[in-house]
């Protein structure tokens, strides 16, 4: 399997000293108390690609695929596949002996069921395996069909964010009938859900049954030991109220760290504040091209160049060490995906060329609606900058300011928004940030042919070398059709960690499984 990426492990730069672990026990039993700044809008895996989703659901369920520390994709529930000689034809055999949460033994049945539904309403499976189909072949193999050759097939099944997971065949019924999310979560993984009150926690508890894979733990792959009984993630969306629960030791995890106040922890003695060596968020302004103002590609045009992208960035992240200026979808470690071709677009900050693209939109005085929650403080930054950058070239705003579970909710609906701030997680491949493909029905929904026809392209390639210019390609269309504008990227974002915590790290989100508490 070709590798996506030549990054290193995201592992912690600052490890913690084993020897002092060792002289201490494991306690089993241990509650692990983390304070987390964003509340979930749903719980259910299939429906969005958010942060509060994804680093609960990780916990609870399993994929066919998953990724490796190497951004690889390799076998989680399967335990061994073929792809027939036409490449468009993958047959998986699934582990045995795994069973669910509610003691049901995972089945192709289950499978099937848990794959098509994410097929048919994710927008991984939308956009990146259109007309895919799977089928039985008998209880324990499965049968992936494909219109034509996709070069990142893998990567999408593994996708982190827009989790394919496996559920009980009974619960994907009941939510096709309804047509309503998933109401139960029951998964295969090495915790299940004990117990969520909206906006306020998530109990996750150990799955005492759980039968993991034998390999060495690898990113999100290998070996997996609940060896923490309990798991809390409280939801305090006041910044200041988690930076005082680090430094009291009200909690174990600390997430979301003010940025202004982080060296306020670095002097704690039973605290650590670990970052992980690559990863962070495409920073982006979204824009809604299916109604209002912005679906005139000269606004979205007049906006881009108004912008000053260092002072931008400083506005919404209050320090360099937080941010990196950058204009390609891709990371520079990814070197398979990483282009500057769209960098004439980016940056220009010309306001008397802005103003001269305003008046050739046909701009006629509507107001923009900037959609926005203080939950994510850099991101309600940046909506203020907006405002003031459409002030500049002569376009009215107003600040609509949620909850976020609101925003989520509200963002479906074009006539709410023309405008919002997001970071998008990193991807192991381009063809996962859903505000690209036409097919994915993000919000914002991009209609672009010629984008589409390139990330195709890029699939049907036999291998990334021979897709090179089409990625340039790709990068350079983005520029020109603004599905997005990408400021640059988030540096990975300091966590505070107790001093008997061992054993975490990150990939794309927590990884909370394989973590320890120690007592004296």
């Amino acid at each position: 399997m070709k590798m996506m990426f030549s990054a290193a492990a995201l592992l912690l730069a600052a490890a913690l000293p084993w020897d002092n672990a060792q002289a201490e026990t494991v306690n089993r039993n241990a509650t692990l108390n983390i304070a987390y700044g964003n509340r979930p809008g749903t719980l259910d895996p299939y429906l969005t690609t958010n942060n509060a989703t994804s680093d609960v659901d990780r916990n609870i369920f399993e994929e066919l695929f998953t990724l490796n520390d190497k951004f690889e994709p390799v076998p989680e529930l399967v335990a061994s596949y073929t792809l027939s000689d036409d490449r468009k034809t993958y047959t998986f055999v699934l582990r045995d002996g795994i069973h669910f949460h509610d003691g049901q033994r995972l089945t192709a049945d289950d499978v099937v069921a848990s794959m098509n539904r994410w097929l048919a309403v994710s927008t991984q499976g939308k956009a990146n395996l259109p007309g895919a189909q799977f089928t039985k072949i008998d209880d324990k193999t499965v049968q992936l069909t494909l219109p034509a050759p996709s070069l990142i097939t893998l990567n999408v099944l593994a996708d982190v964010k827009n989790i394919a997971a496996i559920m009980p065949e009974r619960l994907i019924d009941e939510a096709n009938s309804t047509k309503k999310p998933v109401t139960e979560l029951v998964g295969t993984g090495p915790y299940k859900l004990a117990e969520f009150k909206q906006g306020e926690y998530l109990h996750l508890t150990r799955n005492d049954n759980y039968v993991s894979r034998k390999e060495p733990a690898s990113g999100l792959s290998g070996e997996k030991k609940a060896d923490v009984k309990d798991i809390w993630f409280r939801y305090i969306t006041d910044e200041s109220t988690r930076l005082a629960g680090a430094m009291t030791g009200e909690y174990d995890i600390v997430f979301n760290l003010p940025k202004d106040n982080i060296e306020a922890l670095s002097n704690l003695p039973d605290l650590s504040l670990t970052r992980p060596e690559s990863g962070g968020s495409l920073i982006t302004y979204l824009f809604n091209k299916q109604q209002g103002p912005f679906a005139n590609v000269k606004l979205r045009q007049a906006f881009n160049l108004a912008l000053d992208v260092h002072q931008t960035l400083l506005a919404g992240y209050s320090d360099p060490r937080f941010f990196v200026e950058d204009p390609s979808l891709g990371f520079p470690e990814q070197v398979d995906w990483y282009s500057e071709a769209g960098k004439p677009y980016w940056n220009q900050h010309n306001l008397a060329e802005a103003r001269k693209l305003v008046k050739e939109s046909g701009y006629n005085g509507q107001e923009v609606v900037i959609i926005a929650t203080k939950e994510y403080a850099e991101l309600y930054n940046l909506a203020i900058v907006a405002q003031q950058v459409l002030k500049q070239i002569g376009v009215k705003s107003r600040l609509d300011v949620y909850d976020w579970p609101t925003v989520l909710q509200r963002r479906q609906d074009p006539k709410n928004f023309d405008l919002c701030a997001l970071e998008f997680s990193m991807r192991q491949v381009l063809h996962q940030y859903p505000f690209l493909d036409s097919r994915a029905r993000f919000p914002g929904l991009s209609n672009s042919p010629e984008i589409d026809t390139v990330l195709d392209g890029i699939k049907q390639a036999h291998s990334l070398k021979d897709a090179r210019g089409l990625v340039d390609k790709l990068n350079v269309l983005t520029w020109q059709y603004l599905p997005v504008i990408v400021l640059g990227r988030t540096t990975p974002e300091p966590v505070a960690i107790k001093k008997n915590v061992h054993g975490y790290h990150d990939l794309i989100g927590p990884v909370l499984w394989n973590v320890t508490v120690t007592q004296p």
